[in-house]
Formats: C-alpha cells, structure tokens, sequence
C-alpha cells in the first residue's frame, strides 16, 4: 500500500508591521495562542472571512478565535501557496 500524502499547508510570511507585532509577544501563552491560529489559516486559507468592503485584489480575510482570542488579518496568494499575514492582535 503506497503511504498517503499529508494535507499541503500553505506558507505564511508576515508583512513588516506584522512581523514588527510579532516581535513584540512576550507572553508564552499569547505566543501559543497565535500558533494555533496561523497553524488553521496554513491548513485552510479560506478559514477566515472576507472583510465587506474592503474592495483589494487578493481579498482581505480575518479569523477570530474569540477562546484563544486573537485575531489575524491576512491575505492568500492566488494559488494559495502563501498566506501574507497583514495584522495581528492578541
């Protein structure tokens, strides 16, 4: 029986205030809690919702996890290969 292959993630990168945000969690538990999100939005893209009336090419999406509280805006590549996290608040 030929092993099956895993579900393809897609890559995130962060935009430079992005990554500015994140360089500035200390908490290990805010740190946790972004893993998590980014590890749903790497497995499905389409996760979040698209944000009515923002009218940008690729469309701008956010995910909430209102437990872990956070929230992550973020573009996806067309091919969706890459995930361009634009904001994030924990």
């Amino acid at each position: 029986m030929a092993p099956q292959r895993g579900t393809r993630r897609a890559r995130i990168a962060f935009s430079d205030s992005a990554a500015k945000q994140l360089e500035d969690l200390t908490r290990e538990a805010e740190i946790h809690a972004l893993d998590r999100a980014l590890v749903a939005i790497s497995v499905d893209p389409e996760i979040g919702e698209p944000i009515p009336g923002a009218g940008t090419r690729p469309e701008l999406r956010q995910y909430a996890d209102e437990i872990e509280q956070v929230r992550v805006l973020y573009f996806v590549t067309a091919l969706r290969a890459v995930v361009i996290v634009a904001y994030i608040e924990v």
